[in-house]
């Protein structure tokens, strides 16, 4: 059976994006066994014959009615495969999926019946929640950066912007690419519907989350710029955590050298 990527060099790429995204997520240990996950929404490179493909699986509910995604397909990892052999075979280890029309079901079509990672409704809602307010965002990430997780176990950043404001300071590039910060979601059930709704709270001001105890949630426009959020958040950490291991504690930029670069950047915070 030929794949659904086949002839369509617009959604392969897409396809081919995240593995390479899950291969780094891997090789940076941030992805241990079947850990973290991948959504993308793909419904701009769908054709009539992918309309017209029928579901593989039964349709299964998602737990919540999401009016925004109806008709829309998604690229999922799929539940307990692990990254690097997503960024193997992707289409092995990852499914094509689609909301019907009752926005309450999906149905697998392509390739094969891989089951989506069991945080998908939590993900298909932060979707939904992106459609409602008009946004860009077709991607979201859930991994696990080793630093950024380590400094969630401590009181003091999990207050509000208190790991933003260190991050930022740690290196200029911090700020100009991630220049809404990092929002802070308390420790919740991994999966659960409030976990969820918390973390669709958060972005209404911040394009990555952090999940106490347990790793970071991002949404960009493509999967690689979600990623490279995470990226350029973690890089902070670990020249954070470098200094620290060295004996000293780190000085940081300025609230005068912040503000410059806000100002000189136009980032919005």
């Amino acid at each position: 059976m030929s794949s659904i990527l086949e002839n369509r060099p617009a959604l392969t790429a897409e396809v081919e994006k995240v593995a390479e995204v899950a291969g780094y997520l891997w090789e940076k240990g941030w992805a241990e066994r079947n850990g973290g996950n991948i959504t993308v929404n793909i419904t701009e490179h769908v054709d009539d014959a992918i309309r017209a493909m029928p579901a593989i699986a039964p349709a299964t509910p998602i737990g919540l009615t999401l009016p925004n995604l109806k008709g829309c397909y998604f690229f999922c990892k799929g539940t307990n495969k692990r990254m690097r052999d997503l960024a193997r075979k992707p289409m092995a280890n990852g499914s094509v999926i689609r909301i019907t029309d009752d926005c309450a079901h999906y149905e697998i079509i392509a390739d094969e019946p891989v089951r989506p990672t069991s945080e998908l409704p939590s993900h298909l809602a932060v979707h939904n929640y992106l459609i409602g307010k008009g946004s860009n965002y077709k991607a979201s990430l859930h991994t696990h950066p080793i630093e950024l997780v380590a400094m969630s176990h401590c009181n003091k950043y999990l207050e509000k912007d208190v790991a933003t404001r260190l991050l930022w300071s740690m290196i200029p590039e911090t700020k100009a690419f991630c220049p809404r910060g990092l929002g802070i979601i308390p420790y919740q059930l991994p999966g659960s519907n409030i976990l969820a709704e918390s973390t669709i709270k958060e972005l209404g001001d911040y394009d990555v989350t952090l999940w106490e105890k347990h790793g970071v949630f991002a949404v960009e426009e493509d999967i690689m710029q979600a990623f490279d959020q995470v990226d350029v958040l973690n890089k902070s950490a670990q020249i954070y955590i470098c200094a620290k291991n060295m004996g000293f504690e780190p000085d940081g930029m300025t609230d005068e050298q912040m503000k410059e670069m806000t100002v000189a950047f136009n980032l919005p915070k």
